[in-house]
């Protein structure tokens, strides 16, 4: 995929649920990811998701939202994907002209789902409104009074509204409050410092637990004690393991039985998730963001020559205040790690806080001044980034159909 890179944004339901993906795309012409409905970004979007294949980015049950240019919109270029798979998202600056809402009219009756970005309300818009599915508003740059004025607006159409670039839980609950059914945004990703937290001592513990799964220098008999000192996580372990492990022929009944069949790794990986789980009560999406950021830190390990353990603890760690909604420096203060390691959380200090701060300018699609400053090729955080996606996924949904 030579000057272009792709990203995907959750889109959320009411409940939480992730219901598609907003695709951001990034060519060496921009100096940030967008949601581009440029011509040549579209044509090179396509097809580098040709080749990427559009289920590897997205996942099971999901749906794209794909900006697209006026060539693909008036079926100059067709849209190579199935309409049940995408929503073709109409950018903010497209002339409404009769050639536009003609094609508008015929992918509607066709089946196909059309969304408007950075909807504001003009009277031009009233032929378009009577045939789109949904409209996105920006939020964060109309503000909630301004916000409240456009979904008057939107009243009298049948158009269901999607909230984008929301920040914040208060942001979330207003816009709930007027009556969006899709959500956008990074909010899932930060803290909710208003919700009332659960026990300290519980989350305190299974915290240290984590530093001990996630440390590169512990050793077999220091993860076989600390797996088998917590009864509830040892429980829903073996529980687990016996579960997924239809090959074995006897059935695994200890922590030290499981690590010398599944392996020290697939311990910590399986153990961790069911920790993070527990201390979290968010959707399921921020246990794939966790994950995506590890492993894509830990991908970038070898071309920055830092261990690839350290850098996963990085990328996983990065998460805990969005998942405990607590600061992070209030967190990693009952942790013991090294300097380093709060260094790079906290201040992106070091090597491998330059290779966490590029990993999340990367997820957020902002300035790519940011990325580049790590030294590495943008195709080489793209290859990195879509390869955490697949494992992230293909992680969580293995653990999904057996409830821990």
């Amino acid at each position: 995929m030579p000057n272009l890179y792709i990203a995907r944004q959750p889109i959320y339901d009411s409940g939480l649920n992730v219901i598609a993906y907003g695709l951001l795309y990034h060519n060496d012409d921009q100096n940030h990811a967008e949601f581009s409905g440029a011509p040549k970004t579209t044509y090179m979007a396509v097809n580098a998701l040709l080749e990427i294949g559009l289920g590897n980015l997205l996942g099971r049950g999901h749906q794209a939202f794909i900006s697209v240019a006026p060539p693909f919109l008036l079926d100059i270029y067709p849209m190579p994907f199935p309409k049940q798979q995408v929503v073709l998202e109409l950018p903010e600056n497209i002339v409404i002209d009769e050639e536009v809402i003609a094609a508008c009219r015929r992918l509607a009756i066709t089946g196909h789902t059309i969304a408007l970005d950075n909807f504001v309300y003009r009277d031009a818009l009233k032929p378009l409104l009577e045939i789109i599915h949904i409209a996105k508003i920006d939020v964060l740059m109309l503000g909630m009074e301004e916000t409240r004025r456009q979904v008057e607006a939107l009243k009298p159409f049948k158009i269901k509204l999607l909230a984008e670039k929301i920040e914040s839980y208060e942001v979330l609950e207003q816009c709930k409050a007027l009556g969006f059914e899709y959500f956008q945004g990074y909010f899932l990703a930060r803290p909710n410092l208003i919700k009332p937290q659960r026990a300290p001592g519980i989350r305190l513990t299974a915290l240290r637990t984590l530093s001990i799964l996630q440390d590169p220098q512990a050793e077999i008999k220091d993860i076989e004690a600390i797996i088998s000192q917590d009864v509830a996580l040892s429980y829903k372990l073996l529980r687990y393991i016996n579960s997924v492990s239809t090959s074995l022929t006897i059935k695994v009944d200890s922590i030290h039985q499981a690590l010398i069949i599944a392996g020290t790794e697939c311990i910590r990986l399986w153990s961790t998730l069911i920790v993070l789980s527990d201390i979290s009560e968010k959707p399921h999406e921020i246990m794939t963001i966790a994950l995506v950021r590890a492993k894509m830190c830990e991908l970038l390990a070898e071309k920055v020559q830092l261990n690839k353990g350290f850098l996963f603890t990085i990328g996983l760690f990065s998460t805990l205040d969005a998942l405990m909604d607590q600061p992070l420096q209030k967190i990693l203060a009952h942790l013991p790690l090294s300097e380093t390691t709060n260094d790079a959380l906290l201040n992106y200090k070091g090597k491998a806080g330059e290779v966490l701060r590029a990993v999340l300018a990367y997820e957020e699609g902002v300035e790519m001044e940011e990325i580049k400053q790590l030294g590495l090729p943008l195709g080489t955080l793209s290859e990195a980034y879509l390869q955490a996606i697949q494992w992230a996924d293909n992680n969580i949904r293995s653990l999904a159909p057996h409830p821990v």
